[in-house]
Parts: structure tokens; C-alpha cells; sequence
């Protein structure tokens, strides 16, 4: 897969400080990019990191407190400044569209393109956007406002031919995609060529799943189970457990255990909270449970 990455334009949670910006990502699969969230200054982030948005038509927002959306307004501006022309669609709780859209007519009038909200069930899982190689659904999470995850997963893919074996049993070139997703080849004597004989398996599918914000909960274990990159929320350190109950927010060490519990392949922890100046007690604290765990920083790539 060709740009397969997540950039990092804010790991601080709800108050900014002078290394974190509010939260927001963006995910570039398959030549499109994704936007998770849109904290405050988010295209300023997008600026400095360098972040394209000519392929960027699809923001999911988890929720709506301010920190995770209120740079919606600012881009969608920018975005009708520079004459773009395809349409965004903004995926969120239903509640989003009464109150951005007043905002979009009042300071984004004779946008070039159309803003279209879809709004989804917080309380369930949904389906949010489906292509040929790409789902991405949402999930619940518990938190004081309704709040979703996300996982984006890519479909299974083909199977990868053997030419040798396609010249040997003469294959006909209408015949390969059929090969390519499991068929076996009929010879015309009638002989059966298993698909084994003729395929390699396919390349691994990528997933990606984001958790923010939310408490400690493991029923989201099965929608996430096996993903190849997990973000989830580390607000506080768990010494400070009393804080993140109050909070509805996840310690460090909390994240780490979902981690493990759902056999991930790797954990990045994020949405700190201002009060640490030094993040590295909680990588530590993340480790000690899960060692293939990593900090965001604001500006930081992860390769899937």
C-alpha cells in the first residue's frame, strides 16, 4: 500500500499548552486522508506539518466537546478560500449540524463546495463509510458526553498470482480475477487446479482503531481485537486514577491493559492532560503492561 500513515496535529487533551496542540489526526490510506477529530487550530497544525488537503472529504469527530471539534469552522473557511470543489462530509452525533451550521452560513457564505453532515448512533456500532478496500465503522465508548470510536480496516485482499503457474496450466487472462479472489481453474480436459497451486496468500490487511475519550472499558475489546495501530486516551497517570474516574477519562496504565486484553499489535497513547510538562512516566507506566507502546507528539508520523 502506497502512504500508509497516521499523522499526529494534536496528542494534549482539552487545554492547549505550548507543545500540544488540541486533538486531531489525520489517516492517509489508499491515496485519500482521513481526519479523526478537530481541535482548536487544527489547520494551523496542518500548516506546519505539512499535511495535504486535496484528498481530504471525510472527517469522523467522536464527540462534541470542544477540544475535539472546534476547529471545524476555521478549516472548512480555509478550505473555501482555496477554491476547492469537492464536497466534505462530517461525520458525527446527530446534535453537530444544528449547531456548526448557523456558524458555516454565517462565515463560510459561497463555499465552491457543499458541506454534508452525517450523523450516526453513538450508542451502537454503525457502518460510516465503505469503499472497495476500506470500512469504517464506529463504535461506542463511555465518556460524560456520547462518544465513538473508530476503526478503519481494509478488506481482505487478492490473493497474488504465480505467472509461472498461470503459463503452465494456460490460464486465460478472463480468468484471474476469479483466481485472484479464491477460484480454482478448470482446465479444458475438466482437471481441477486448486487455487493453492496457482495463488500466494494475500498481503496482511491494515487496520486502525481510535479511542477518544473514554473510561476504562472492556467491551470495546471486541471491535478493536487485533488491530495493527490502537490510539487510545492515557490522560492521567493511574496514580491519578481518582481524577480519570471523576473525568471519565483513561490512566496510562488503564490504556496499556486494554492493549494487551485485545492482542494488538501496537499502542500509541495520547490526549494528556496539560498538568504533565514530562510524558515520559507515562510511556513508562504504559510499557510496564505492554511494552510495544509509543507516545504521540504533535507533527509525529506512525507508519502502518
Amino acid at each position: 500500500m502506497t502512504d500508509t500513515r497516521l499523522q499526529i496535529l494534536g496528542s494534549g487533551s482539552a487545554m492547549p499548552t505550548k507543545t500540544r496542540n488540541q486533538v486531531s489526526q489525520v489517516l492517509s490510506l489508499h491515496n485519500k486522508s482521513f481526519m479523526i477529530d478537530c481541535g482548536e487550530a487544527t489547520q494551523v497544525q496542518m500548516v506546519r506539518c505539512s499535511v495535504s488537503i486535496s484528498r481530504l472529504n471525510h472527517i469522523f469527530v467522536s464527540h462534541l466537546h470542544g477540544d475535539h471539534c472546534f476547529g471545524l469552522v476555521g478549516l472548512i473557511s480555509t478550505l473555501g478560500m482555496k477554491s476547492r470543489t469537492a464536497d466534505l462530509y462530517i461525520h458525527s452525533h446527530p446534535a453537530l449540524e444544528p449547531l456548526l451550521r448557523p456558524l458555516l452560513n454565517f462565515f463560510c457564505r459561497d463555499l465552491s463546495f457543499r458541506v454534508f453532515f452525517e450523523p450516526y448512533s453513538q450508542s451502537s456500532s454503525e457502518i460510516l463509510y465503505e469503499d472497495r478496500s476500506l470500512i469504517v465503522s464506529s463504535f461506542p465508548l463511555k465518556h460524560s458526553l456520547p462518544s465513538s470510536g473508530f476503526l478503519f480496516k481494509e478488506k481482505e485482499k487478492e490473493r497474488h498470482v504465480l505467472p509461472e503457474k498461470l503459463k503452465f496450466y494456460r490460464v486465460p487472462v478472463k480468468e484471474i480475477a476469479a483466481i485472484k479472489n479464491g477460484a480454482d481453474f478448470i482446465t479444458d480436459e475438466g482437471i481441477v487446479v486448486p487455487n493453492a497451486h496457482l495463488t500466494t496468500p494475500p498481503s496482511p490487511s491494515i487496520s486502525y482503531a481510535y479511542c477518544s475519550d473514554t473510561v476504562y472499558d472492556e467491551k470495546i475489546i471486541p471491535y478493536i481485537e487485533g488491530v495493527t495501530l490502537l490510539y487510545h486516551e492515557a490522560t492521567f497517570l493511574h496514580e491519578h486514577l481518582s481524577k480519570a474516574k471523576a473525568t471519565m477519562h483513561t490512566t496510562a496504565l488503564q490504556a496499556a491493559t486494554i492493549a494487551a486484553k485485545a492482542n494488538v499489535n501496537r499502542l500509541l497513547i495520547g490526549h494528556f492532560s496539560a498538568r504533565y510538562i514530562d510524558t515520559s512516566p507515562l510511556l513508562k507506566e504504559a510499557q510496564s503492561v505492554f511494552p510495544n507502546t509509543s507516545l504521540v507528539e504533535d507533527g509525529a508520523i506512525f507508519d502502518l
